[in-house]
This record gives C-alpha cells, structure tokens and sequence, in this order.
C-alpha cells in the first residue's frame, strides 16, 4: 500500500501534466475529476477498519465534493488578484471551513449524493470567466517537483485519514492533493486564467469520483470488497464516460 500511495498519484499527476500540455487545462481538470486520491485511501481504511468503517468514509467523501469545490472556487477567484501563496491559503481555507461544516452535520448517503449532485450542478458556473494564455510549458525538474509534491502530500493526507474516525477521514480523503499540485504549478508557469480554467474543468470531472464514493459506501457494508470496489470502479468509467462530451467539447473551444 505504501508503494501504491508513493507511485500511482505521482504518475497521474505526470499524466495531467502532459495532458494539460497537449490538450489545454479543461482536458486535464476533467481528467483530474477521477478517484486516483480518494480511491486508494478507501482502499486502505476498507482493508484496515473494515467494509463499516470504509462505507462511512465514502459516504464523507460524496459530501466533501462540496469543500473540494469550495477550495477549488475559492483559489480560481483570489488568483486572479494575488499571488499563488495567497490563492492557495485562501482555497485551504474554504476547504477547512467546509469540511468542518460537514463533520458536523454529518448527512447520511442519501443526503450526501443529494448535495454533491447539487454542487456539481452550480459550482462550475461560479468560477470566474477568464482567458488563459499560457500553454502549460513545463520543465523535467518541474515535472519531477510536482510528483514528489504530490507523493507527499497523499502520504500526509492518508496518514491523518487513518487515524482520525470515519468520517474525517472520508473528508480528508478529498482534500485538494491534485487541484492544490496542479494549480499552484499552473498558476506560476501559466497564470491565474491558466490555474482557474484548469479547476472549473475539474468540477466538471467529479462526476466520476462522486460514482464510485457513492456506490462503494453502499455496497461496503452488504458485499466483499472485491465486488464493493469493482462495481464502483464500473460506476466511476460510467460517469466518466458520461461527461466525455462535455470534455470534448472543452478542448474545442480551447
């Protein structure tokens, strides 16, 4: 599991990079929208605690596309004023206050799936309309930088997850680890219309991650996990496949 969590995020986040190179920020946004974070935690805390403990994380992790979504709103906007440290504060700030929020209310599945479908539904029409004029250039040691940002970052992230009850750490397994990666080295390389355009296409790919959550947290507690985790994969491609036209149509226009 260590050596899961210490190659496959690096290596996606490889991907996104050179998506973003090849195809423009909103392919590889909506490419960031799929469970390679939050998949393997779960993952994890199901072998670890148990399908109970690991269908309450993912019920936690459907809701907290709610704070993902705040962060990434939050960042897109205050980048278009200030610096990246800035921007980055401010999303982690977003993301805290959500997530706290939601801890306390703790909404159960239904509710859960409710207020992600919602959030998906309004949050990328709340991103600032701008015009990016980077190209996403980046350098092998830049490259290399990102991936061992986001191999600590995902160890940081699953670690706290771990040790901090199921809802938390259904929370914690959505913390921003590729929009915070991604962005910060977008908005420096490329600018803030760059970084924004790059998140707004990640909220349009989080169907795919809010699938899987939702169909593991309801089959954990009744199924083995082979089958839990394999029938949310399927529903994971499913949604994917399900916003494709909307990617399509993204690269386009770009």
């Amino acid at each position: 599991m260590l050596a899961l969590k210490l190659l496959l995020v690096p290596a996606f986040l490889a991907l996104l990079t050179l998506a973003g190179r090849l195809f423009g920020p909103g392919i590889a946004g909506w490419l960031a929208g799929l469970p390679l974070v939050a998949g393997p935690i779960l993952l994890v805390l199901a072998l670890e605690n148990g399908g109970a403990f690991a269908a309450l994380a993912a019920t936690a992790t459907v809701a907290a596309v709610l704070a993902l979504l705040s962060y990434s709103l939050a960042y897109a906007h205050v980048a278009q004023r200030a610096s990246w440290p800035v921007a980055l504060t401010a999303g982690f700030a977003a993301w805290a206050v959500a997530a706290t929020a939601l801890a306390h209310a703790s909404p159960g599945l239904g509710a859960a799936l409710a207020l992600a479908l919602a959030t998906l539904l309004v949050a990328p029409r709340l991103f600032p309309k701008t015009r990016h004029e980077g190209s996403g250039r980046f350098s092998a040691a830049e490259l290399l930088l990102r991936m061992a940002a986001g191999a600590l970052l995902t160890l940081a992230v699953a670690a706290a997850a771990a040790r901090i009850g199921g809802t938390w750490s259904g929370l914690f397994a959505l913390f921003p680890v590729l929009g915070s990666v991604l962005a910060v080295f977008s908005h420096r390389n490329s600018g803030a219309g760059y970084a924004a355009t790059l998140l707004q296409g990640m909220s349009r790919g989080l169907l795919s991650l809010v699938a899987f959550c939702a169909t593991a947290a309801w089959l954990l507690p009744l199924q083995p996990l082979a089958v839990a985790f394999g029938a949310a994969i399927a529903a994971c491609l499913v949604a994917q496949l399900a916003t494709m036209r909307r990617a399509s149509h993204e690269r386009g226009t770009r």
